[in-house]
């Protein structure tokens, strides 16, 4: 419900980001990001497809929505490369498996 309410896509998602204020990667941050909210049902299932513990793929998305509330996004390749580069940085630094590999 919330996926086909906020990005128009009627299919389930794992992570949405909600922005509390308008953010230029690079500016100033705001006095809040936003919210980043999980789906249960759809977090604890690609982590028992993906073989990985449910809280490594909770922290990664963790992670994604950040970086989403942080101006980072993934529509293009380069953008995807760029986001997944701070995506498996951040997870190395909590000894979490890359999730791309």
């Amino acid at each position: 419900v919330l996926t086909a309410g906020w990005r128009g896509k009627d299919k389930p998602t794992n992570v949405l980001s909600f922005p509390a204020f308008p953010f230029v990667q690079g500016g100033p941050l705001p006095p809040m990001l936003g919210d980043i909210v999980l789906a249960a049902e759809t977090v604890a299932r690609e982590a028992a497809l993906e073989d990985k513990p449910v809280e490594n793929h909770i922290t990664h998305l963790v992670i994604h929505g950040l970086l989403h509330l942080l101006g980072y996004d993934h529509e293009t390749d380069t953008e995807a490369e760029a986001m997944e580069a701070v995506e498996r940085t951040a997870l190395a630094r909590l000894a979490i498996p890359d999730p791309y590999a």
